[in-house]
């Protein structure tokens, strides 16, 4: 039932913060997910058919057949999170309706845990961890455990943008070089800046770094970007960290490199087939597996939640949206 003929109804896809939850219960005829269960699709059109705005997440796959089922009252889909590969933004375009997502606020929390991994993984930290647990600590030994400092390797990014620069500069702090990959150099000021090498080829790159970061966005071009024959251009004493996207690097071939000691040890927040992990990366005892926690702080997910909120008001009021979305090529319009 709707509370005000003026308020539009908004269905909200997955438990957002209380207080989030709260702002949008008394701001909009909000529907809220309070049990966490993600929607399936024929749920997810279900919902379309009857509301004004959809908050969805990237747990939900907003496709042409979900976007095609809405009914005329669907003119806002505001994405809770920075990427919006789960939805199909042309689509949606073609229809009327507005996508909008919550860039910026995640940049400096997902560049924290890039460089926890960075540092955890040459020193073999969650393997010690799980020796401890195991009762396997007997006292320091000279041989225990080695691994590899970082200061003076060097790091290679890939994908230089907000979170790449972020990277970058936590990196420079703690004596690596930086090397980087992207579809363009960036500016001579931010270069000049993060101490930053271009190198407009990829494989080039790899051949000469310790670490690799990866955080570049998924598209068609980056889909395992990362293969075996591009692992196989790492040396065996190198790593390699996934905060961005899972399909970015095609997982059999890491698992097969990591298990054959072609590549030091790797540390991963995303997976290609989320929630599932690839079992050949379950058994590795030099793999570190974040369960996707890269944005995952109070502050993040309560600034995720404001910019859903100033969308949605934005697109209320027939003001222009701070935070539209647009497929390659098009332009911005007033939605109606």
């Amino acid at each position: 039932m709707h509370k005000k003929s003026d308020n539009p109804h908004v269905v909200v896809t997955r438990k957002l913060p209380a207080e989030i939850q709260e702002r949008l219960d008394d701001l909009f005829d909000s529907v809220l997910n309070t049990n966490d269960i993600p929607m399936s699709q024929e749920v997810l059109k279900a919902a379309v058919r009857d509301c004004d705005v959809l908050v969805p997440t990237v747990t939900d796959n907003i496709d042409a057949d979900v976007i095609n089922a809405a009914g005329p009252k669907l003119r806002l889909i505001a994405n809770f999170g920075a990427g919006t590969d789960h939805i199909d933004v042309a689509a949606a375009h073609a229809k009327g309706i507005v996508v909008t997502n919550t860039p910026g606020v995640l940049t400096e929390d997902t560049a924290d845990l890039t460089m926890a991994l960075i540092l955890a993984v040459p020193r073999r930290l969650v393997e010690g961890d799980r020796l401890t647990r195991a009762g396997g600590f007997k006292g320091w030994a000279p041989t225990a455990l080695l691994g590899h400092r970082v200061r003076g390797k060097k790091l290679g990014i890939v994908g230089m943008g907000r979170i790449g620069q972020a990277v970058a500069r936590r990196a420079s702090a703690f004596g690596l070089s930086v090397h980087y990959h992207n579809r363009r150099a960036v500016s001579e000021p931010i270069e000049k800046e993060l101490g930053a090498t271009y190198w407009p080829n990829l494989d080039d790159m790899l051949s000469q770094v310790d670490i690799v970061s990866i955080n570049c966005p998924k598209t068609p071009s980056t889909y395992h970007m990362i293969n075996a024959e591009r692992l196989a251009k790492m040396s065996p004493n190198s790593y390699i960290v996934n905060t961005s996207r899972g399909d970015v690097i095609d997982e059999s071939a890491l698992a097969k490199a990591l298990a054959e000691g072609r590549i030091g040890g790797a540390g991963l927040d995303v997976y290609e087939h989320e929630p599932k992990v690839h079992l050949g990366l379950m058994g590795l005892q030099n793999v570190i597996l974040a369960p996707h926690i890269g944005s995952s702080t109070y502050e993040s997910r309560r600034e995720m939640g404001e910019k859903v909120l100033i969308n949605i008001r934005a697109w209320m009021d027939h003001h222009k949206v701070p935070d539209r979305v647009l497929p390659p090529g098009s332009t911005y319009s007033k939605a109606s």
